[in-house]
C-alpha cells in the first residue's frame, strides 16, 4: 500500500494508515462465514433485490447533480470533475460500506478536504434513511401484511444460518483467537502481495485500464480480500465463526468507520449546502426506485 495515506488527510490521527491498509482484514474475516448454498436459495428475488438498490446508487447520484447544477448552480462551488470524484465515495458507502469508501477515496484519489465533505453527507443523509428503516423494522409485521409482501423465503434462510451459528458457538480460547488473526492478516499479506503485482503489470502493459482504475493497488486489494474469503467459506475455516470470526471482523470495520467518522467536518455542510441537497435527492432516488422495482418480485403468490 503506498498511495496516499490518512495521514494525509489528518495529521493527528495517529493510526490511520495501518486502519485503512488492513481493512481487508475485516472483508476477510466477514466473508468467511458467508454461506452462498443458503444464499442462492432465495433465488431471482435477492438478485433483483440486490441490483435493483445498486442500480438505484449508480443511478441516483449523476441525476441528483444534474438537478442541482442546473437549478440550483450557486449552492455547489466544487468543480464537476472533483463532485464526481467525491460522490465515488459516497456510492461506495452505499453500496458497501466503509471498506468500499475507503477503496474508492483511494482509487479516485480524492483529497482529504473533499473527503471531510463527502463524509459529513454520508453520515447525515444515510443516518436519515437508517432512522426510517429502523422504525420501519420494528413494524415490519404490518407493512408486509400492508404491501402484500412475503418475506417467508428470507426467515427461512435467516433462521437456518442463526441455527446454525447457534450450533457452532463456543466460547473461544486464546489459541483460536490469535489463529483467526492469523487467517485475517495472514490472507491480507497475501493479497497485497498480489495487487502489487497485478496493479504495475496492467499499468505497464496495458496502460489504458487506469481510466478505469484496475491499475490500482487498493482496488485490487479489496477485490483479492473478498474473493479468497468466500473461497475459504466453502473450508472447515468456516467454523471459525462459532469462535468469533465475524465479530472479529465488525471490530475492524467499526475501527475504520470510526476513523472516517473523525475526519467529518460539520461546519462544511454550509460552504455548499447544494451537496446536502444532493444527497437528499440521491437518497430519494434509490429508495423509489428499489421501493418500486422490487415490491412486485415479493407480492404473496
Amino acid at each position: 500500500f503506498k498511495q496516499k495515506t490518512a495521514y494525509e488527510i489528518m495529521p493527528s490521527l495517529v493510526g490511520s494508515e495501518m486502519c485503512i491498509r488492513d481493512s481487508p482484514t475485516s472483508l476477510v474475516l466477514l466473508t468467511l462465514s458467508v454461506d452462498l448454498k443458503e444464499i442462492s436459495k432465495l433465488g431471482a428475488k435477492a438478485l433483483i433485490m440486490f441490483f435493483t438498490g445498486t442500480i438505484g446508487i449508480i443511478i441516483g447520484g449523476p441525476i441528483a447533480i444534474i438537478l442541482v447544477k442546473n437549478f440550483f448552480p450557486s449552492l455547489v462551488s466544487i468543480s464537476p470533475d472533483e463532485l464526481a470524484r467525491g460522490m465515488s465515495t459516497i456510492a461506495g458507502s452505499w453500496i458497501g460500506g466503509g471498506a468500499n469508501q475507503t477503496a474508492m477515496k483511494e482509487v479516485f484519489n480524492v483529497d482529504g478536504d473533499l473527503f471531510s465533505k463527502m463524509v459529513t453527507v454520508d453520515v447525515l443523509v444515510g443516518n436519515a434513511l437508517l432512522a426510517v428503516l429502523l422504525i420501519g423494522v420494528g413494524r415490519a409485521v404490518s407493512i408486509d401484511k400492508f404491501l402484500n409482501a412475503n418475506s417467508d423465503s428470507v426467515e427461512k434462510v435467516k433462521k437456518k444460518i442463526e441455527k446454525y451459528n447457534l450450533s457452532i458457538a463456543r466460547i473461544p480460547n486464546l489459541t483460536e483467537l490469535i489463529y483467526i488473526l492469523s487467517i485475517g492478516f495472514g490472507v491480507t499479506g497475501i493479497c497485497h502481495l498480489i495487487a502489487d503485482s497485478i496493479a504495475p503489470f496492467l499499468l505497464t502493459n496495458f496502460p489504458n485500464l487506469q481510466k478505469y482504475s484496475l491499475t490500482s493497488s487498493f482496488f485490487w486489494l479489496i477485490v483479492m480480500s473478498t474473493t479468497f474469503g468466500v473461497i475459504l467459506s466453502f473450508s472447515r475455516l468456516r467454523n471459525l465463526e462459532g469462535a468469533g470470526a465475524s465479530k472479529i471482523g465488525s471490530v475492524f470495520i467499526y475501527i475504520l468507520v470510526a476513523t472516517i467518522g473523525l475526519q467529518m467536518n460539520l461546519f462544511t455542510i454550509f460552504d455548499n449546502p447544494g451537496l446536502f441537497i444532493i444527497g437528499l435527492i440521491w437518497i430519494s432516488i434509490h429508495t423509489v426506485s428499489y421501493t418500486h422495482l422490487t415490491l412486485p418480485t415479493n407480492r404473496e403468490e
